[in-house]
């Protein structure tokens, strides 16, 4: 378990939302699978769920018209900095783009909308009164992000670039083309797939939960949908879909003394 209260290093994954049709049948599904409960809140952007673990926010909802039904539905990352508007300046030099401009979230914190030169789509997060997710690294809770894009040598500079990231090898993954993040203290962020058949560069989310083959049956009885579980290298994985086409994975990681 892993409780944060103060604002990440720079490019640390540090918050997640979800723009959803139907706010109260996503409530209900990931209540079904985490056992979130939730928070209304307003800001000049429109109306946001926090999404709460014993009490802890650990991501959001928000609503919107309708899904991206070509281009799929994914959980939105954002990234942790100090300063939102001069790293949105930083990601314009280095290729990238600025799509919604750096604005306050309530009292929460300052946000930008922005992509790779890949067109993977993220955010810019610079904590206030929400540092960000307040619990990593648990079950129900956000564990993981991954970046998987059919050209990866574009997104591997982008990101090495603006936030500073060392990229390394991984010997664990022999047969796919994957690249840690590291941030210049030796945290590893998260990694970079090259993934030559998808159809577009995403941000993919992973949840840590205790029992992976038991989430599963929980996802399909609430209306989602899941692949079967699997023995990966670092636990034991599925992938989910919710009612509204939304892709994750959650795991199962080891415990120490296995």
């Amino acid at each position: 378990m892993s409780k944060v209260s103060t604002n990440q290093p720079l490019g640390t994954p540090t918050w997640i939302d979800l723009g959803v049709p139907d706010l109260d049948r996503a409530k209900a599904f990931y209540r079904a699978l985490f056992g979130w409960e939730y928070e209304e809140r307003s800001a000049a952007t429109g109306p946001f769920t926090l999404c709460l673990l014993r009490g802890q926010r650990v991501a959001a909802l928000r609503p919107v018209a309708a899904v991206d039904a070509e281009g799929g539905s994914w959980w939105h990352v954002h990234l942790a900095t100090d300063d939102c508007d001069r790293t949105a300046k930083q990601i314009v030099v280095s290729g990238g783009t600025v799509l919604v401009p750096p604005a306050d979230v309530a009292d929460l914190g300052r946000t930008a909308v922005v992509a790779d030169p890949t067109g993977a789509r993220f955010s810019l997060w610079q904590g206030r009164t929400l540092a960000g997710c307040e619990l990593v690294n648990e079950p129900c809770a956000l564990v993981r992000n991954d970046l998987a894009c059919p050209d990866p040598g574009p997104a591997r500079r982008f990101y090495a670039t603006v936030f500073d990231f060392t990229l390394d090898g991984n010997d664990d993954l022999p047969g796919f083309d994957f690249t840690f993040l590291r941030r210049p203290d030796g945290h590893e962020i998260g990694g970079i797939f090259g993934a030559p058949a998808a159809r577009a560069s995403r941000w993919q989310t992973v949840f840590e939960v205790a029992d992976t083959d038991e989430l599963v049956a929980l996802a399909v009885a609430a209306g989602g949908t899941a692949g079967a579980p699997e023995d990966a290298p670092y636990g034991r994985m599925a992938a989910i879909t919710d009612p509204f086409g939304t892709s994750f994975s959650v795991i199962t990681r080891p415990s120490p003394a296995s």
